[in-house]
């Protein structure tokens, strides 16, 4: 059975302090309870570009497919809201697969169309080799994400795309082979609706 995956966005009360009793406790308390209950805190992602300022980022990895959200970070302090989303991987992380420090992560969100999920996730796939020679990065994992009512009505299927870089002047640059019209990036557009990208820093 693959792992499942929770990528919770988390909205924090006003203020340093309690995005930092946040972390503390998601980083000790809470990655404890997590792997108590068979479950893995994969990342901890502070905002930089395009996250609000109170938000807080945890992606979880459930190997046994487990999908309820644990207590641990439902009664995590400084909660003021919480979304989640529930995600399948497709043909990355590997089992096990961890993130790599330093640098920062990008959250690319897409919005493709349903009927052509698996071509979009082949072009992926097929890009990801020069992409990641041409450049310092490194793709972490492309998610399909659970499809809500509006996404089943629109025909739409959504996709979480994580990749670390080594600086935002690298993830700049390797816009260049987006911008090329023969890339298989231009062609993986042509399935795209709509696409967001977030910036943030792994703290655990």
């Amino acid at each position: 059975m693959s792992a499942a995956y929770d990528y919770v966005t988390f909205e924090l009360a006003r203020g340093r302090e309690a995005w930092s009793a946040f972390a503390a406790y998601v980083r000790d308390t809470g990655a404890n309870i997590l792997a108590a209950d068979g479950s893995e805190l994969v990342g901890l992602f502070a905002p930089q570009l395009g996250f609000a300022s109170n938000e807080a980022i945890v992606l979880l990895r459930h190997p046994s497919g487990a999908r309820a959200l644990p207590d641990a970070l439902v009664h995590a302090p400084g909660v003021v809201a919480r979304h989640l989303d529930r995600l399948s991987p497709t043909l990355r992380p590997r089992d096990g697969q961890r993130l790599r420090s330093g640098g920062i992560y990008v959250h690319r969100w897409f919005t493709a169309d349903g009927d052509r999920a698996s071509d979009f996730i082949d072009l992926s796939n097929r890009a990801w080799g020069d992409f990641e020679g041409a450049y310092e990065t490194e793709i972490f994992g492309l998610f399909a994400a659970d499809k809500d009512e509006v996404d089943r009505k629109a025909g739409a299927a959504r996709f979480l795309l994580l990749t670390w870089y080594a600086s935002h002047g690298v993830w700049e640059a390797s816009r260049e082979q987006s911008r090329d019209a023969k890339s298989l990036f231009a062609q993986r557009h042509v399935l795209t609706r709509s696409t967001v990208g977030r910036s943030s820093l792994l703290l655990a």
